[in-house]
């Protein structure tokens, strides 16, 4: 079954990572696990001139700095990430592996040498080095990863650079419209400056380990590769996002104008238990879900189309020990028909399968929700403890999404 969101995600790079052989940097060897159909390369808004605001004046009505302003500000406290990979490689000849390097970006946000960059930047890094402008590389540790919101957490020591923390916004204030400016290291060119404006809210992309991340936010800033986890910033320099993800055209793997960022809101939320322990916990239902083709509610014998339609239950899952059901019977296009038909969680309507995920967002492992659905024809409610979400979407499902809903 593929759907405009598959069609559109197939395109994107989750990496985001530069892929460097031994020292040598090699444009050609990024990540790109998405299928391209067109190359086109959309220029970025920018502003005329150094005097001019970035975008003018923004939404809180405050008058913008403008973007040599904000990039003397920031961009001292953007660093270029290195980490030094293990590649797993298919060959005629069998299987094996080889040392790659990846690179990417990331920023300060305290002075006690704390950086925040993206989860897939650092995976599998068995060495983890950070620069500072044009200063040497310095060690950094992982203080911990959380793949559902694709955040890494990096510390070094704070005697070993001159740390510039980066002032946090608050990423629920923004609007669409407003001007966006990032600061990273595409393809290894550092501290590279490009702007734009907020294309769109609360669009929700998939993380390294298939979850669904809500309330992202879409820029047509240049995102390119090697720009993964560095800030996206607003009109007064202020991070609202980690630039993350981006879509794709044709064959190449560079910026059309759809990029994607992290809110900070959903940063901020997660380094206190990153610092703590090392991970975060998420809320997890364990179902699979499926919209309702237009029109088919009828025929089905549902109320509506809008809701979310149980396509499976993890067995032990907090789903399955609250008796939700999914169906036995499937159609020619794949939707398995004949389990509950959900419209309502934790009081909070649901229209599509995605909501759910947005739901639970500001629940704990333990909070227990209510949930509302119908079954035969008969509206029904149970209570369900939620879990905490497994390492990865193989593991135990995937969490309230279409099972079809690609990895880019």
């Amino acid at each position: 079954m593929t759907s405009p969101r598959t069609q559109l995600l197939s395109g994107v790079l989750g990496g985001l990572v530069v892929l460097v052989l031994g020292a040598i940097l090699i444009s050609t060897g990024v990540i790109d696990t998405g299928k391209t159909t067109k190359e086109i390369v959309q220029a970025p808004l920018q502003a005329s001139s150094s005097s001019e605001a970035a975008g003018g004046t923004s939404s809180n009505g405050s008058k913008g700095l403008t973007v040599e302003d904000i990039y003397r500000k920031d961009s001292p406290g953007v660093v270029f990430v290195q980490a030094k990979v293990t590649e797993q490689n298919n060959s005629p000849f069998g299987f094996g592996s080889q040392q790659g390097t990846a690179t990417g970006s990331g920023f300060v946000i305290d002075k006690q040498g704390d950086i925040l960059t993206n989860a897939h930047v650092v995976s599998g890094a068995s060495d983890i080095g950070v620069r500072f402008g044009d200063s040497d590389l310095i060690k950094a540790k992982v203080l911990g990863t959380d793949p559902s919101t694709d955040l890494a957490l990096l510390k070094v020591d704070p005697s070993s650079a001159k740390l510039h923390p980066l002032t946090l916004g608050d990423s629920s204030k923004v609007n669409v419209g407003d001007p966006a400016i990032a600061i990273g290291n595409p393809f290894g060119f550092d501290r590279t400056v490009t702007t734009g404006i907020v294309s769109a809210l609360q669009r929700q992309i998939q993380a390294p380990n298939n979850f669904t991340i809500n309330n992202v936010i879409q820029t047509d800033a240049a995102i390119n590769p090697g720009n993964s986890g560095g800030p996206l910033l607003d009109a007064q320099g202020r991070v609202i996002g980690i630039t993350s993800q981006i879509a794709t055209g044709g064959n190449g793997n560079g910026n059309v104008g759809i990029g994607f960022a992290i809110p900070i809101n959903t940063a901020k939320a997660a380094v206190p238990q990153l610092e703590k322990s090392g991970k975060v916990q998420h809320a997890y239902v364990g179902i699979s879900t499926a919209q309702v083709p237009s029109g088919d509610a009828k025929a089905l014998n549902l109320p509506s189309d809008k809701g979310a339609l149980v396509q499976s239950v993890v067995k032990g899952g907090p789903a399955a020990k609250a008796g939700l059901k999914a169906g036995n019977d499937q159609t020619a296009s794949g939707l398995v028909i004949g389990g509950d038909f959900i419209v309502k969680v934790g009081g909070k309507k649901i229209s599509k399968p995605d909501d759910i995920a947005a739901a639970i967002a500001d629940n704990k492992p333990g909070d227990k929700v209510p949930v509302q659905f119908y079954r035969g024809g008969r509206l029904k409610t149970v209570t369900i403890t939620l879990g905490n979400r497994p390492a990865n979407f193989n593991a135990g499902g995937s969490q309230n999404q279409t099972p079809e809903f690609p990895f880019p």
